[in-house]
């Protein structure tokens, strides 16, 4: 069998633009990517080390405790209730669910992925590790008869772009007529910022107002890296149709994917404290407010970012020609090239940076002098 292959790891590119951001007096401030700076919790923290004696095999589907929380999550922070313990599960961070959804359901040789147009690259890559094809396209008229699996990313990124129940709907319908099953990757649902997205999360693929109480064919995922600074923890969880999810139970039993148990525990903490998520919100909602304004000053238009951790900005240049004029001033950005062919203009910036960064980015955008028209 021939095997599709894998693109290189782009960001082995961004190797010299760093290094020239870092010759910068002030040091490099690092924009490129989205990993956070904050503390993680002490609740969650405390919860990890109250769970070390774990001598035992943890189970795949996870503890009770777990599956009950993340249950009760979705009822509470996104409007889904009626979740079974059997239709959730925890993974071992959203990246390897991202990346491996593809071969757990069975796809191959003849099927279809869909994935946005400006998307996380890892879509991609799922299709090719399962041998089935790739296919960008946010428009459901798009989609062809071979789809077999659905990316939709709310809020998105590298663009920040937000889905209204009536796309999410149009998305299910579509799904449905191809047999397809539809996935909602949800990971910034909680860092809205502008319209109604600003103090409530984003709705969610499970929404009834979505799927009129039928989750057929219909998968969330979430991850705790953005709303609980639990990157380094790999804390995530998948929720939906029962029979996706067994599918998906027994094909990780089987292959050995499981969390430890002072995650899981940790996990319980994080998810039953709303407190420390409007906090760490907060703290990138005031980055935000100091970084945007810069941007603009240094004649940057900034499209989407009505949510989520990034601005997808662009100044009308080719994206490595901005990647290399930020470079040049110590800001390191992520080239729109990264996340396929709707940004070959746009760069993206992270507000994962901590507050003397993010002043001095700020800083020296002022003092960029924007290109001429």
């Amino acid at each position: 069998m021939a095997l599709q292959p894998l693109p290189d790891y782009p960001w082995d590119l961004m190797v010299p633009y760093a290094e020239q951001a870092r010759r910068h007096p002030d040091g490099i401030v690092d924009l490129s990517i989205g990993s956070p700076v904050d503390p993680t919790p002490g609740l969650i923290r405390d919860a990890l080390r109250a769970s070390t004696d774990a001598h035992a095999y943890p189970t795949t589907v996870g503890t009770p405790e777990l599956r009950q929380a993340i249950v009760d999550w979705f009822a509470r922070r996104r409007g889904v209730e009626g979740l079974t313990l059997d239709a959730v599960l925890p993974t071992i961070g959203s990246k390897e669910l991202v990346a491996l959804l593809a071969f757990l359901l069975g796809l191959g040789a003849g099927d279809t992925v869909v994935h946005p147009v400006a998307a996380y690259p890892t879509y991609a890559v799922g299709a090719a590790i399962a041998g089935a094809e790739a296919f960008a396209s946010d428009d459901p008229s798009e989609w062809p008869e071979s789809t077999r699996l659905v990316w939709l990313n709310s809020p998105g990124n590298p663009d920040g772009r937000v889905l209204s129940v009536d796309e999410l709907r149009a998305a299910r319908a579509r799904a449905r007529e191809l047999g397809a099953v539809l996935v909602g990757d949800e990971c910034y649902a909680e860092l809205g910022w502008e319209g109604e997205w600003s103090d409530t999360p984003t709705p969610s693929v499970l929404d009834p107002r979505v799927t009129d109480g039928d989750t057929e064919g219909v998968l969330a995922i979430y991850s705790l890296s953005k709303q609980s600074n639990l990157a380094g923890y790999r804390a995530a969880f998948l929720a939906g149709d029962e029979r996706l999810v067994r599918r998906l139970v027994t094909v990780r039993k089987h292959a050995g994917l499981m969390l430890p148990a002072p995650l899981q525990a940790a996990m319980v903490a994080a998810l039953g404290d709303d407190a420390h998520v409007a906090e760490q919100k907060a703290r990138y909602r005031a980055r935000r407010e100091v970084l945007l304004p810069a941007v603009r000053e240094a004649g940057f238009r900034v499209d989407r970012s009505e949510a989520g951790l990034y601005l997808w900005i662009t100044e009308g240049q080719d994206a490595w020609v901005s990647v290399d004029r930020l470079a040049s001033i110590g800001v390191l950005a992520g080239p729109g090239v990264f996340y396929g062919e709707a940004g070959p203009q746009h760069v993206r910036l992270s507000l994962t940076a901590t507050d003397e960064r993010i002043a001095a980015a700020a800083a020296r955008l002022r003092g960029l002098r924007p290109i001429s028209g």
